[in-house]
């Protein structure tokens, strides 16, 4: 089968660097050669589709090496091309870890010859490699990814001696997943003399709770004002956190991820143990209060955590079900929905989503409209659709959107100016429909390089 590889995309409706307007397009070779406008300040509201930059996910586990019976890097980035996802970060805790330079090598070559889309690798921290952190290419490990939680294998770091070696030996940003094992292990502790082992899933919040959250996170705040390091605060779910965030000053910032957009406790009751993940999902009102600061700048990028387990590794209560889950083919879609629904402005949608994950990071010729850019584009058609576990191409075969009805469904995306995702039709600003020949499985993305 061909590969399209457009020339132009003509009378499109565009959000870029918040601006909405019609505008063609121009490319060649894979990349921008011109952007024209042809009508400025349009109304999205209004639009039956947009064409925005690809979305770059910093938070993805797509569970290879080790974990392939759960997902792998063909198949989850194949979801994430049918998300509108062009770019992702793939985390370190797979099996071997991502913490030695070898592993890297590999892991990086890996989705060399596997990705659908473009992608990077972070670099895991553990309790005695420190030393490494200094010699990492910068141009090419997006960060250092820190567990200071329970976490898988040798990445649990929470002595405060070995912490801050980490602080100060990372010259890339840290990615901190801040829970305190202390109180969650004696929380669990005191749940399991009370309701046995067999903990019910509407308790997961209490056990990784919002203090243990609270603490780890002040720790993390405080290495970093002290060291001078670059903080990204990963997945926060509560809102004295994001309290703390917006008080901490330039140097930490803050993810939010799609699970604690759109679910609160009072799901699990619903949902069980398909929204377990860590962080736990928490209050309502935790949930409004990321919600809210995704407009006031506390929180500078959305990813999704994408983490995806076979439905019987989601059996049992707090203690036996797996956390985490899968959530990368749908996130633009559900955050337009969000859009629609007044949450927050479908520019902010397209900064949070594209824009600030390749400023944050300062991943080269990505995440805008640019002339001279990588030709990475998102087609988002608006058209209900309610998920359906027949469409999911992750290779865990579920989502816990199933049965949630999204106003936005993707239409088509291009990396690096080819097609690696349509559904043969997408509809310009004249209302014109225009049909597109199939991708060829044979198309791989790019390793991403970073100015630093």
């Amino acid at each position: 089968m061909s590969i399209f590889e457009p020339s132009y995309l003509k009378n499109m409706t565009i959000i870029n660097e918040g601006h909405a307007f019609v505008g063609t397009v121009m490319l060649t070779c894979g990349r921008i050669q011109a952007i024209i406008p042809q009508k400025e300040n349009v109304n999205i509201a209004e639009s039956n589709g947009i064409l925005i930059p690809g979305v770059i996910d910093t938070h993805v586990h797509f569970r290879e090496p080790g974990l392939t019976e759960k997902g792998d890097i063909v198949s989850e980035s194949r979801a994430a091309a049918a998300g509108g996802v062009t770019t992702y970060f793939d985390m370190p805790n797979c099996q071997p870890t991502t913490t030695t330079p070898r592993e890297w090598v590999k892991k990086t070559a890996t989705a060399e010859n596997k990705s659908r889309v473009n992608f990077a690798c972070f670099f895991g921290a553990t309790n005695d490699n420190a030393d490494e952190l200094k010699r990492l290419d910068k141009r090419r490990v997006p960060g250092i990814k820190l567990f200071m939680g329970a976490s898988t294998g040798n990445m649990l770091v929470d002595n405060k001696e070995t912490l801050r070696n980490i602080f100060q030996s990372s010259s890339l940003p840290i990615v901190a997943h801040c829970e305190d094992s202390d109180i969650i292990n004696a929380n669990a502790h005191r749940y399991r003399s009370l309701l046995g082992n067999d903990i019910p899933i509407k308790y997961h919040p209490l056990i990784r709770s919002e203090e243990a959250c609270v603490r780890s996170t002040a720790l993390a705040i405080r290495m970093a004002q002290e060291t001078g390091a670059r903080l990204h605060i990963a997945h926060v779910s509560t809102a004295r956190e994001l309290q703390m965030i917006a008080e901490a000053g330039d140097n930490v910032t803050a993810e939010a991820c799609l699970s604690h957009l759109l679910f609160c406790d009072e799901d699990y009751s619903r949902l069980g143990s398909r929204i377990k993940c860590n962080p736990a999902i928490k209050t309502r009102a935790d949930r409004d209060a990321l919600r809210r600061a995704l407009n006031d700048g506390t929180i500078t990028t959305v990813a999704t955590d994408h983490a995806p387990h076979l439905l019987k590794d989601k059996e049992g209560g707090c203690l036996e079900a797996a956390s985490g889950m899968p959530m990368v083919q749908y996130s633009l879609p559900a955050m337009l929905t969000l859009a629609d629904e007044g949450i927050l402005s479908y520019e902010r949608v397209v900064e949070l989503m594209c824009h600030a994950p390749a400023r944050l990071f300062g991943i080269q010729w990505r995440g805008f409209i640019r002339e001279g850019y990588y030709a990475d584009f998102v087609y988002v058609k608006r058209a209900k659709h309610t998920v359906n576990k027949d469409d999911i191409i992750s290779k865990c075969g579920w989502s816990p959107l199933e049965g949630r009805t999204l106003n936005w469904k993707v239409g088509m995306t291009l990396c690096n100016g080819k097609c690696v995702y349509n559904t043969n039709e997408i509809t310009n600003a004249a209302g014109k429909t225009i049909f597109y020949d199939q991708i060829d499985d044979d198309v791989r993305g790019q390793a991403v390089t970073f100015s630093r």
